[in-house]
């Protein structure tokens, strides 16, 4: 429990949050352009680069982030950190070839995009796959992480302590649109740093630094926990190889091809606003394994220690063997290392987290709903009745997901289930991005076949992996599960592109690029703010940090 100083702060923040969201999305949108359905899904298309960084890292980090990885950090070191890192090569993507071709074919969202490269039945589908993953993946998992520390702090139920942020959070969202998101997830996004930097900065004077760490890893045989890059058959199932195969076709889904990131960039300014906003946020994913991860891992040494108490996580599993409970691990840094007022600005960072992803996750469903959905049988529908169903979609979404939390609490560490699903959800969405973007050849019939068979596919092998626990798809690491079915994905659309040949319109003739260098020929801005400069100074980066910590 926390004192009533501590519980004000939140509340303050809280408040602060919702009239910022409601006054710049709503009042000011109304000033300058009333019920302008492009203003309330896209912003105007007027997003300037440091808030395309911010509101991108914003929309990804939430309270998963926090709690989770500081919760792998205990459990398996600086490992999951590799998915914060890994997003930097893919956000490269973005900014070299993704970004400006979204822009340059003028879609409001992702779907559009496939109904002009390949037909309307691609659309329809992917409308349906990012709704329902903006629902699981992006509202449910943080609503479910950020209940499990406000129940620990407040003893409040975590249902009703969830569906009050939740509510609060839709306002201003479903009111305001994205302008009122990309304000206020920028702010989130400085306060949620803040406060991961502070717990971090806590755990590391409890324990005196770096070497006192390093003594306990070296006392437990625990050193491996520093390697971000595990040998073959290493127990976490998480190899080195398994990284560079696995993870791009999660990436590439979630960075390139899933509609609640890639609005933020759909709503940027200009093609190197874009561009140098993605990349911006390359550069602040760096930090999550510093002020994410790390923590778990030092909170990890100060139990060995004895200078952290986690006797509230002890429980015993369905073996009758002694286990921790590692997903409070957060909650328990917070009010044993953090002295009265700080906690409220923690807790006021926990919440920057959940309240930023859930109003990004509902903009990109109302947006959806009301383009990709309603329009399609509405063509002649008002910008009025546009806003007004995407704000009834947001509501909908947000009861789903609330009511979603008993079945996802049963997964044992919340950042693994949330890439178990991804893992299932992403290789055929990935693949037909990919080759859509990228070959000539792509034909609508394959992608539509593509997008069909990989999504049955991927079902069969979730289901059977969870039946059959024991079996080899049970065994079978989630990454290597997502490399292999994007193989699938790969070979059966190039096959049936041959199968289906391509029968370009005069609209999708001009929807991908016909070379690898077209995308590179605009010139960027001069100096250092070039996104070519910036591109190669991030995997210079990029590559520095692996080689330290591999």
């Amino acid at each position: 429990m926390i004192s009533t100083i501590d519980i004000l702060i939140c509340m303050a923040y809280i408040v602060g949050i919702v009239t910022i969201g409601l006054w710049y999305g709503a009042w000011k949108r109304n000033k300058v352009s009333g019920a302008n359905s492009n203003d309330y899904f896209l912003a105007g298309k007027s997003i300037k680069w440091p808030m395309v960084g911010l509101s991108l890292f914003a929309t990804n980090i939430s309270c998963v982030h926090l709690v989770s990885l500081a919760q792998s950090g205990f459990d398996t070191g600086l490992l999951n950190g590799n998915f914060e890192w890994m997003a930097a090569f893919t956000l490269i993507l973005l900014a070299l070839f993704f970004a400006p071709f979204y822009l340059k074919s003028g879609v409001s969202t992702l779907p559009d995009f496939l109904e002009k490269r390949y037909n309307r039945a691609c659309r329809d589908w992917l409308t349906i796959i990012s709704v329902f993953s903006a629902v699981i993946i992006h509202i449910a998992f943080s609503l479910l992480a950020g209940g499990i520390v406000l129940e620990t702090l407040f003893g409040i139920n975590m249902y009703i302590s969830v569906s009050v942020i939740a509510v609060l959070t839709a306002v201003y969202t479903i009111v305001g649109g994205l302008r009122a998101v990309v304000v206020t997830e920028s702010i989130q996004t400085i306060v949620l740093v803040c406060g991961a930097i502070l717990i971090t900065g806590a755990c590391w004077l409890k324990i005196g630094g770096w070497a006192p760490m390093m003594e306990v890893l070296t006392q437990h045989h625990q050193l491996n926990k520093l390697s971000m890059l595990r040998p073959a058959g290493d127990s976490s199932g998480m190899p080195w190889y398994a990284v560079f195969l696995g993870y791009p076709v999660l990436g590439v889904w979630y960075w390139c091809a899933d509609q609640t990131i890639v609005q933020r960039v759909l709503g940027a300014k200009d093609e190197n606003h874009a561009r140098v906003g993605t990349l911006f946020c390359g550069f602040l994913k760096v930090l999550p394994v510093f002020i994410f991860v790390l923590p778990g891992l030092l909170a990890y040494a100060l139990v060995q220690k004895g200078l952290l108490d986690i006797h509230t996580l002890n429980g015993v599993d369905a073996q009758g063997k002694h286990v921790v409970n590692s997903k409070g691990i957060y909650t328990l840094m917070i009010t044993q290392l953090l002295p009265t007022g700080l906690v409220g600005l923690l807790v006021a960072a926990l919440l920057s987290g959940l309240m930023s992803q859930i109003s990004g996750a509902l903009n990109s469903i109302s947006t959806l709903i009301s383009f990709d959905m309603y329009k399609r049988f509405a063509a002649s529908t008002t910008d009025r009745q546009l806003v007004r169903v995407g704000r009834i979609s947001a509501g909908v979404a947000l009861v789903l997901s609330i009511g979603l939390l008993p079945l996802l609490n049963r997964y044992e560490s919340i950042f693994n289930g949330l890439n178990d699903i991804i893992a299932h959800i992403a290789p055929p969405i990935t693949c037909v991005f990919l080759l859509g973007v990228f070959w000539g050849k792509a034909s609508a019939t394959a992608a539509k076949l593509t997008l069909w068979l990989g999504s049955l596919l991927g079902v069969v092998v979730f289901a059977l992996g969870k039946f059959y626990p024991d079996s080899a798809l049970g065994h079978l690491p989630f990454m290597m599960t997502a490399f292999y079915l994007f193989c699938f994905c790969l070979f059966l659309q190039v096959s049936l592109s041959y199968v289906y040949p391509v029968k370009h319109t005069a609209q999708s003739q001009v929807l991908y690029w016909h070379s690898a260098w077209e995308p590179l020929e605009n010139k960027g801005w001069p100096g250092i703010g070039n996104y070519k400069l910036l591109s190669a100074l991030l995997v210079l980066t990029m590559a520095v940090l692996f080689w330290i910590f591999r």
